[in-house]
């Protein structure tokens, strides 16, 4: 019920158009665990059709080893990048929601409150 209550605060609950359209026919996921740093494989990670990183691993500043492509950001809500930098307009972003305080926190989002 809580859940149904939060989705019905969101203005869409179901994948962008651009997305359900797109062909994943390579996709790739970045962690961000450092295992990139100095592998300068940025380039290769940017041709494929869908990256999705995880959590809050950087890209900024570190493009040369993990590109700079996102499609898909996910992550908890406390791993939530704080900069607004890391949210680029056509990525989208997954909370990924499993405890009860995740619930409270997109509760506390959707009607602007403090959590």
């Amino acid at each position: 019920d809580k859940l149904n209550s939060l989705l019905e605060l969101l203005p869409e609950h179901d994948l962008p158009e651009d997305l359900k359209s797109k062909r994943c026919k390579r996709c790739v996921v970045v962690g961000s665990g450092g295992i990139l740093h100095g592998s300068e494989l940025g380039h290769l990670l940017n041709q494929f059709d869908i990256v999705i990183r995880l959590n809050d691993a950087p890209v900024r500043g570190y493009s040369a080893h993990v590109g700079n492509k996102t499609t898909i950001r996910m992550t908890y809500p406390e791993g939530a990048p704080l900069s607004e930098h890391e949210y680029p307009p056509a990525s989208l972003f997954v909370a990924v929601l499993f405890k009860s305080v995740d619930f409270n926190w997109l509760q506390a989002m959707l009607k602007n409150e403090t959590l």
